[in-house]
């Protein structure tokens, strides 16, 4: 997985890429670390290229939404291809983040 992090108008887009596994805990460390450091109201994940994504890959989610709760940081997923997509259904993501086409 790679990562980007942007500042926007209401807080921060995270663009993934490539695939997001366990391998990448430590890397997504810098992407919670953004959420704690943000400024604004809301975290969107921009998924569009985001090729995978396994049980690690969601927990890392979890993780994030943890850290953006206290800071009453709206997490959302937008984009995601067929098969993240898939997945995030699979795993009721719907009911604890926003997610978007």
């Amino acid at each position: 997985m790679d990562y980007s992090v942007q500042t926007t108008d209401n807080g921060i887009r995270v663009t993934l890429t490539g695939r997001m596994t366990l391998v990448d805990h430590d890397k997504f460390r810098a992407v919670v670390d953004a959420i704690e450091k943000m400024q604004g109201t809301a975290c969107e994940f921009n998924l569009a290229a985001l090729e995978f994504v396994d049980s690690s890959g969601l927990g890392m989610f979890l993780i994030a939404r943890d850290v953006a709760m206290p800071k009453n940081v709206e997490i959302q997923l937008k984009g995601a291809q067929e098969s993240v997509r898939r997945i995030l259904q699979i795993a009721k993501f719907h009911t604890l983040f926003t997610v978007l086409d």
